[in-house]
């Protein structure tokens, strides 16, 4: 299974600390999952009660037509991580104004492991500079191939 990256938080955020945690999901949505069909965009962490969810991730039944009634593929889900970690999230999202984003989604030892990061929503001159690096990598990487 290849990782499932969501690219517009490296690009909507900088990432200053990232955690690797468990998701509770059901037989169909792991098999969905390893067959690459999970769109993380627009999802994101929050604590509540001392527990995280995850939200706003869309993860389509892996068999449609065998798909159990009442199935939601945007469901909450309950993001597994150790008490210090939720705690520590916590204290820096009400704190200093940080964000929990999903980042990646990935196999690790036949389990489904979510890496979340703790990201400061970037300025538009931030953007704007990232995409100028971007072309810029672009041009060099197609002058050294001719």
């Amino acid at each position: 299974m290849e990782p499932i990256t969501n690219k517009r938080a490296y690009f909507d955020y900088e990432i200053l600390e990232t955690f690797e945690a468990g998701l509770v999901l059901t037989g169909g949505e792991v098999k969905s999952i390893r067959g690459g069909k999970v769109s993380l965009g627009g999802s994101y962490v929050i604590v509540k009660n001392n527990e995280a969810f995850l939200l706003n991730t869309d993860i389509p039944p892996y068999q449609p037509n065998n798909t159990p009634a009442g199935y939601d593929q945007h469901r909450t889900r309950k993001v597994l991580l150790k008490h210090s970690e939720i705690k520590e999230l916590l204290g820096k999202t009400h704190k200093t104004g940080l964000t929990i984003v999903p980042l990646k989604l990935y196999n690790k030892n036949r389990t489904i492991k979510l890496l979340i990061g703790l990201g400061r929503h970037k300025k538009k001159y931030d953007k704007r500079e990232t995409i100028k690096k971007r072309d810029v990598e672009r041009e060099i990487g197609c002058t050294l191939k001719r």
